[in-house]
């Protein structure tokens, strides 16, 4: 078991990249670090392949792995009464689900980088690119790794600072820099959510480990419907929200688009966006426990799926394009995850990772041929210029739409049967999924076709720059599309990767059985198909054949086109209610420091001038005091070295001649 017993070589092997590349990449050279940057995920991917192969020859295909013990607490009193012994270890699990997401992040997260060489290529800042990259790589694999709740918040914490890096990469420009602000405020609303529901997973059940928690849930203690495991699985969801995008803290992924494109590719296909979704999966032991809260996951990824699919149809930059339709595949995830179907949840995961990783990079292939253009209004006739691209990009829009033979046709089916068969099913949610398949297929071939199809609206100058991508990119491209063609066949026609994770799911609490028959099952997915192939052909029939008629129905239809063109105005309203309301308290309080009151405050009698002059002296001496404390502290502790470092070439020759003279001295007296 070589490869298990050095599991931690995993995460630790993109971590020594971004360590390389952040402290000595700028030395180093582009050379040596586009080596260092691809070859160590490179090496991580392979050691997983290795890990994957011996966990199927474990028992139970399970491994754990406990480094360090990290907060051995003691003893204290759980929710119950009892006592228990609190420790947290850091350790490493390694299972079925674990597995999956493991193989997907430095799989797909390796080809990412391999791409990220030739599209980052005359990119400034190349070593702090790859150094976020490879960070971001190690606090995901920390987070699917880990094997407890304190342990994933950590990498779930890591993911969320480099995505601010990353989102902000091109931070001169104030767009991305408020883009970067903002997904790592929106993600620390959700976040909170979650660190609440890990505290009360501790005092409940008095350990934070995946497989000690699973176990008691399983045990019966607590009562399916029960009050506390209710709450657990409502705040773990409101994190899910923030990290995975779903109604209401979705905002923030759209705007995410301002990052390089390899980082959208890497944020919205294989790592952070699935974060939520494997939270939830992992803690399904807790959600079947709590009915009340599968129907709210299941309610919330159904609406975020509809919701997010109606804003990609109007969408003019291709890339906010794709940020909706992740938004929207993501309901799907969820959707299936409250229903009780985990495993199609994962496996919707991992078949997106393919095709939207592919649909961000052909994106990405797209613009650096245009040279920066990325409205598809500009394009159009591009499938003869760059046909790799182009074909690439057609298998993943028919297996993101759910077109037969294509990887997403068999995740995506499995989740909307799930959505009415399962027991935890409802006929309104069947609705909403068939629906939002066939708003899918309207969007990606609108996308297609304004893109690759018809005459050219682009400016003469991108037309004289149109070239290729360079094979560092194309190489990704094509294990992608491969991926995006045969990656759903791991289930069909024998359901490998259904029984791989069942024991993961597996729960004798869990309703079981599914309500309806398997013909009707065949007639459901007849019905889908029907309704992506009615989808896409709407999209041929509106921009190929009858281009004009998009813009005669904006123009009918102007107040609702108006509506989801601006995205509902829900940046709008979030502004009014609760962005610009947190800036008029701080501007209050700053008032009071400041004396801007004081001539409305004369007026007012002694109680409120009282309460003035009580805010200016707590200002001044607590909150003040506090900060020039601790100011004080590390310029006191500093001293010596300062001292020391003086800049001064000749005060540095002094203090090393006085050094020798003192360890000759030494020397001399010791040995004499």
């Amino acid at each position: 078991m070589i490869f298990l017993e050095h599991l931690w070589l995993i995460p630790l092997l993109p971590a020594l990249g971004a360590a390389i590349e952040l402290f000595l990449g700028r030395r180093i050279g582009r050379g040596a670090v586009s080596v260092v940057s691809v070859g160590l995920p490179g090496a991580a991917f392979a050691w997983a392949l290795g890990c994957f192969a011996e966990l199927l020859a474990q028992p139970g295909h399970s491994f754990t792995q406990v480094l360090y013990t990290w907060l051995p607490a003691g003893a204290f009193h759980l929710s119950n009464g009892g006592l228990g012994q609190f420790v947290v270890r850091v350790g490493l699990l390694l299972d079925p689900l674990s597995t999956v997401m493991l193989l997907v992040v430095t799989g797909v997260g390796f080809l990412i980088h391999v791409y990220s060489i030739g599209y980052m290529a005359h990119e400034g800042g190349y070593y702090r690119f790859f150094g976020y990259m490879n960070l971001f790589l190690f606090s995901m694999l920390l987070l699917v790794l880990a094997d407890n709740y304190l342990l994933m918040f950590a990498g779930w914490e890591g993911v969320g600072l480099c995505s601010y890096f990353l989102i902000g990469f091109y931070f001169e420009r104030r767009s991305a820099a408020d883009a970067g602000k903002k997904a790592f405020v929106v993600n620390r609303i959700g976040d909170a959510g979650f660190l609440l529901g890990v505290m009360l997973i501790a005092v409940t059940f008095g350990t934070l480990n995946f497989q000690q928690v699973t176990t008691a849930a399983r045990s019966g203690q607590l009562a399916v419907g029960s009050g506390v495991v209710t709450a657990i699985c409502l705040l773990l969801f409101v994190g899910a929200t923030g990290k995975s995008a779903q109604i209401p803290l979705y905002v923030w992924l759209p705007d995410a688009m301002e990052g390089p494109t390899p980082v959208s590719a890497l944020i919205h296909a294989a790592t952070m966006v699935t974060a939520g979704v494997y939270m939830v999966a992992r803690s399904s032991a807790l959600y079947v426990l709590a009915p009340a809260a599968l129907g709210v996951v299941a309610a919330i990824g159904a609406a975020t799926a509809i919701w997010a699919a109606s804003m990609g149809l109007v969408q003019n930059d291709i890339k906010r394009v794709l940020a909706y339709s992740t938004v929207s595949q993501l309901g799907y995830m969820f959707l299936a995850c409250g229903v009780g179907a985990f495993g199609a949840g994962i496996f919707h995961l991992m078949t997106h990772a393919f095709f939207k990783a592919l649909l961000f990079l052909g994106a990405g292939s797209v613009i650096h041929a245009l040279g920066g253009e990325q409205d598809i209004r500009k394009m159009g006739g591009l499938w003869r210029k760059i046909p790799i691209t182009f074909a690439t990009f057609l298998a993943a829009t028919l297996a993101i739409s759910g077109v037969p033979g294509f990887s997403g046709f068999f995740s995506k089916d499995e989740i909307i049967w799930n959505s009415i068969s399962s027991p935890y099913g409802h006929t309104a949610l069947w609705v909403v999924g068939w629906v939002t398949a066939g708003l899918t297929a309207l969007y990606m071939f609108r996308l297609l076709f304004m893109t690759f199809f018809g005459k050219s609206r682009g400016a003469p100058e991108a037309q004289h720059h149109l070239h290729e991508s360079p094979w560092s990119m194309l190489i990704a491209l094509i294990v992608l599309g491969t991926l995006s063609v045969i990656g759903g066949y791991v289930n069909w026609p024998v359901e490998f990767f259904g029984h791989f994770l069942a024991p993961v799911f597996a729960n004798p609490l869990a309703l079981h059985g599914e309500r309806y028959s398997h013909g009707l099952e065949m007639g459901l997915m007849m019905g889908t198909i029907l309704i992506v192939l009615v989808g896409a052909a709407v999209a041929y029939w509106m921009y190929i054949r009858k281009p004009e008629l998009p813009a005669h129905l904006a123009e009918a239809a102007a107040p609702v086109y108006e509506l989801v063109l601006n995205k509902y105005y829900v940046d709008e309203l979030y502004d009014a209610m609760v962005v610009n309301r947190v800036k008029n308290l701080g501007n209050l309080l700053a008032a009071f420091d400041q004396g801007v009151v004081d001539a409305g405050v004369n007026g007012l009698g002694g109680a409120t001038r009282l309460t003035a002059d009580l805010s200016r002296l707590y200002d001044k001496w607590v909150v003040d005091g506090i900060v020039n404390v601790a100011a004080f502290g590390v310029k006191l502790l500093s001293y010596p070295a300062r001292v020391i470092q003086t800049g001064r070439v000749q005060s540095y020759a002094w203090m090393i001649t006085l050094g020798a003279l003192i360890l000759m001295a030494f020397y001399i007296l010791h040995f004499r």
